[in-house]
């Protein structure tokens, strides 16, 4: 068996190989053997026939299809070990040259992307200071405020911003009703910017019982495509209307907002406050781990790889169905809602995958580059934290990774590589 290697851009390693002639000529008989058991002559038990027989009724393109099979199968991971090739994704296969004397075949072998490792310690990243401001502890305030308002009926009076009106409305395009535009006794609250823009500013002024037309364009990024920028005529009834009567902002708001521990004004500013402080510092930090990311990308150079880029983009749109499920939803629901397919998130999607691709390579290369490892007590400890989490026993989930340990050192090795990265930063 010859081997010949030769590299191909997007990180791929063509494969030729070319097997030896005995080799293929068993191969040839042993197909041959297998294909003739399958064969029903009248007058002979099943692989009793002669072989002349047998040949006769078994087409020289059988034989050769089935001895092609049998000889890759028995043949491949020593292909691959020869060569020296780690495929990252299946391979591709290809016949070049088949005859009774000579098989000839090319595999394309997905690969780990180079990477060209360039500056990682050192660098120059910063992380900003998080302050929480007094007005956003206000319009916390205010929307605290707003969620225990009470409603009171205008009996006699029109439409103003603030207020709930429930009305019914139909939506034409071109003259005809489109699906989705129709509603009935509609609780609408002005300013909230639930509708198209545009729609809640026309109902500001009108009466009860009347009916009015409303005009406007749906925006360009809609997500029902049918509908996106093209103008529209919603025919609206206002039936009732009801004013929103805000409550003090004091103690008996802390009180109603009903958090445990809070019940006055000043421990309910804290409480927003420490909850605004941590939501800041969340953010910040995926920022900053964001400007070191972009930063080692900038610093080297990742070869293409469109088999590991699949693999990224089909992984979150399981994470994307995920959290669809958790919300009670599925891709066909999402679909009808945005008007997106799988194939059109995928597109979406990949700027997000190449970048991950490309962290994930170069941390790899950090990690060879400063020849991390994983100790014993390291590995212990990660499946110790994942008994926890899981409320398991530690014998019980060394068992459920049995096998499959690579998958946890590469966690911690990824996290090492990071640690690194960052404990250099420039003070």
């Amino acid at each position: 068996m010859k081997i010949n290697n030769k590299k191909l851009e997007n990180a791929i390693v063509e494969l030729t190989v070319a097997f030896d002639v005995e080799e293929w000529k068993e191969t040839q008989k042993k197909a041959l053997d297998k294909l003739a058991k399958k064969v029903k002559i009248d007058g002979f038990r099943p692989g009793k026939a002669p072989v002349a027989m047998v040949k006769a009724r078994v087409s020289k393109a059988s034989i050769l299809e089935e001895a092609t099979d049998m000889i890759l199968q028995a043949n491949f991971v020593k292909i691959l070990d020869e060569a020296k090739v780690e495929p990252i994704a299946q391979p591709a296969l290809s016949i070049d040259k088949v005859s009774k004397e000579e098989l000839e075949v090319k595999i394309l072998v997905p690969v780990k992307p180079e990477v060209e490792l360039g500056e990682y310690k050192g660098l120059e990243v910063k992380k900003t200071r998080v302050t929480v401001t007094k007005k956003e502890i206000e319009e916390q305030l205010a929307n605290y405020q707003s969620q225990f308002a009470e409603l009171s009926v205008k009996e006699d009076g029109k439409v103003a911003k603030g207020d709930t009106a429930v009305i019914d409305f139909e939506g034409f395009v071109d003259g005809v009703a489109f699906e989705g535009g129709k509603g009935e006794n509609y609780p609408l609250e002005i300013g909230s910017g639930a509708f198209i823009p545009g729609f809640e500013d026309q109902l500001i002024g009108m009466g009860i019982d009347k009916e009015q037309e409303i005009k406007v364009t749906f925006p360009e990024d809609y997500g029902a495509a049918d509908l996106a920028g093209k103008e529209a005529v919603f025919k609206v009834t206002v039936h009732e209307i009801k004013e929103k009567h805000l409550p003090e902002i004091d103690d008996e708001l802390a009180k109603d907002v009903n958090i445990d521990g809070v019940e006055t004004l000043d421990q309910l500013k804290d409480h927003i406050k420490a909850n605004i402080k941590s939501r800041k510092e969340n953010e910040n930090e995926q920022k900053f781990m964001d400007d070191i990311y972009n930063t080692l990308i900038e610093n080297s150079k990742v070869e293409t790889s469109e088999a590991l880029l699949n693999q990224e983009q089909e992984m979150m749109l399981q994470e994307i169905e995920q959290n669809l499920q958790r919300q009670g939803l599925n891709f066909e629901v999402y679909e009808q809602f945005t008007g997106k397919n799988k194939d059109a998130i995928k597109e979406e999607i990949k700027p997000q995958a190449e970048q991950r691709v490309k962290i994930n390579a170069i941390l790899a290369a950090i990690v060879e580059e400063e020849k991390l490892v994983v100790s014993d007590e390291e590995l212990e400890a990660e499946l110790q934290k994942i008994a926890d989490y899981y409320k398991k026993e530690l014998d019980e989930v060394k068992k459920i990774f049995e096998g499959n340990m690579s998958r946890i050192e590469n966690d911690i090795l990824t996290r090492k590589a990071i640690d690194l990265v960052k404990d250099s930063l420039k003070k």
